[in-house]
């Protein structure tokens, strides 16, 4: 099957924000996404400045509004992170805040736009303070409202990889491949016990302001799943990147209470799923991004075994 190829953004992640002048630039779709939904909203858009573009693209508005736009049919993803938001700042956690009077989701053409307070001066977290956030998170009870779903690990990784661009045919089948015996090793693990994790759980999706304490940002991926999830990020940071030093590791276990994934019995399966992932999100950036076209190739290298650990990949 032939990939499914989608003509690239105008726009780039960059290390600074990009402003975008509504008015004398082309449209592009997440521009007229953008600007519709404001308009639905009541928010002013000039100036606005591109935060991110990845999964989802997120642009910082005057008055000190953040606009998320999801993948198109995340109508239902995005609703139940907003509320996902306020269950959790019931249940005594700081996390990122919906604004609250404004219409949550705004749908254009199926993808919607929700309204976040703009956070403070912020770094990311520290292992440590990753540790901590992760271990009051973890001993919360699954809420009544909202009903969360079922944590998959394997979300979309085989359309990704079917839709890839940039990919030779002995790389794609070998992706398929691997994709096929990760889901037969995960087998053994996915019975086990089933709590309300993050799903996206990393070091900055903590934001640590200047003052007060972390705040846990990224709601869309929390549902029900393996413990594990939440800690397989940081570890596999340390032990097949080494991107962290092992006092910075160790300061992790402590914070969450002890248990150290590295050593459970499914560690590499779910280390290996975690990085396929990685690659896979690389793979569906590849066809805008020359870099990330080159990351996706030099990642795939990596997981075959034709470069050692530890690895060094560049952030998309």
């Amino acid at each position: 099957m032939l990939p499914s190829c989608v003509t690239a953004s105008l726009y780039s992640l960059d290390r600074t924000p990009e402003k975008i002048d509504f008015v004398t630039t082309g449209r592009t779709t997440v521009d007229a996404t953008l600007a519709e939904a404001a308009r639905i909203a009541g928010f002013d858009i000039t100036g606005a400045e591109l935060i991110r573009d990845g999964s989802n693209v997120m642009y910082r508005l005057p008055n000190r509004v953040v606009a998320r736009i999801g993948r198109p049919g995340t109508e239902e993803v995005a609703a139940r992170e907003v509320r996902v938001s306020k269950w959790l700042t019931k249940s005594g956690l700081s996390v990122v805040q919906a604004v609250a009077d404004a219409p949550q989701p705004v749908v254009i053409d199926h993808r919607p736009v929700s309204w976040w307070k703009l956070l403070p001066d912020h770094r990311p977290a520290t292992p440590a303070e990753l540790g901590t956030v992760l271990r009051s998170f973890h001993a919360l009870s699954a809420p009544a409202d909202p009903q969360l779903p079922a944590h998959d690990p394997f979300s979309h990784l085989g359309q990704r990889i079917t839709d890839a661009c940039d990919v030779d045919d002995d790389d794609r089948a070998w992706l398929n491949g691997h994709l096929a015996d990760l889901r037969q090793r995960y087998r053994e693990f996915e019975a086990g016990p089933r709590r309300v994790i993050h799903g996206d759980a990393w070091q900055g999706n903590v934001a640590t302001p200047d003052s007060g304490p972390p705040i846990l940002l990224d709601l869309e991926m929390v549902s029900l799943g393996r413990l594990e999830w939440d800690l397989i990020q940081l570890a596999v940071d340390y032990t097949d990147f080494a991107r962290i030093t092992t006092e910075d590791y160790e300061s992790f276990v402590t914070a969450y209470g002890g248990y150290d994934v590295t050593t459970a019995p499914g560690y590499r399966t779910f280390a290996d799923i975690q990085e396929l992932r990685w690659v896979c999100f690389a793979l569906s950036k590849a066809e805008a991004r020359p870099d990330a076209a080159g990351q996706a190739r030099h990642r795939i290298a990596c997981l075959r075994g034709d470069v050692a650990r530890p690895w060094s990949w560049t952030a998309i």
